[in-house]
């Protein structure tokens, strides 16, 4: 609330430290002895729901996103010699946050020419541009902590973006035929090195199938170029059935 001003409603699972503190707020909010300011303030309480316990597969994209934030950062704790300072590593979380709140969510036009994503980041902030630092950013600054900590969110991103791509990929295409990728589909380009908060989109333009009929690989134009990739490294944001027309 202190980031982001007054919420009307909070999901969570059915952890303890959620249920003490909607009791801890809400006897709070008893204790207060002014019966017209506890008014107005009841009018803004919260509303928790939560999920059965034990089911925290319910908690639907949250969770799937706390767990590859989680997995990523694992890594980078065995992985990575990454003993930081509490300033430093509250900036690392606040590099983490923006890098998970840049991903796209759908394309914000009609325009068959505007490849701009709409993101979280955009809602929460109403700005459109982010941009990660100037500089190129290595192992060897263990000893100056703002180039250590752009290193390490330079390695979450380059891990934890593979990890969000690929849960966008349906990879039951051993079990069960699936819709393929279709001329007019905006689609995200897998590429390996983009820089942090970037997000290639393009708009397929032709498809080219095998002597089985099956689309391999198809012609992306993007703001800046046409490329020919497989199928494996595009990755469907917005089926062209679903685009405002």
């Amino acid at each position: 609330i202190a980031r982001r001003g007054h919420v009307t409603q909070l999901r969570c699972d059915n952890a303890t430290n959620f249920r003490g503190a909607q009791r801890e707020l809400s006897n709070a909010l008893k204790e207060i002895n002014d019966d017209d300011l506890r008014f107005k303030l009841t009018q803004f309480e919260i509303e928790w729901l939560y999920n059965p316990p034990f089911a925290s597969h319910m908690g639907g994209i949250w969770e799937r996103q706390i767990r590859s934030v989680r997995k990523t950062l694992a890594f980078l704790a065995d992985s990575v010699n990454c003993e930081l300072s509490d300033e430093s590593l509250n900036t690392l979380i606040c590099e983490v946050e923006s890098i998970i709140n840049s991903r796209p969510l759908t394309t914000p036009s009609s325009d068959v020419n505007d490849f701009s994503p709409l993101t979280p980041n955009m809602l929460l902030t109403q700005k459109c541009t982010f941009l990660p630092p100037p500089g190129t950013f290595s192992d060897g600054h263990a000893r100056k902590q703002w180039r250590r900590v752009q290193y390490l969110a330079n390695i979450f991103w380059d891990r934890w973006k593979r990890e969000f791509l690929s849960c966008l990929q349906s990879r039951n295409k051993w079990v069960a035929k699936t819709r393929e990728v279709a001329v007019g589909d905006v689609v995200v380009l897998s590429c390996d090195d983009v820089h942090r908060y970037h997000w290639p989109l393009g708009r397929v333009v032709k498809c080219y199938t095998d002597s089985s009929g099956i689309v391999r690989s198809v012609d992306v134009k993007t703001a800046k170029s046409l490329f020919r990739r497989p199928t494996t490294r595009c990755v469907l944001l917005v089926p062209v059935e679903e685009q405002c027309m």
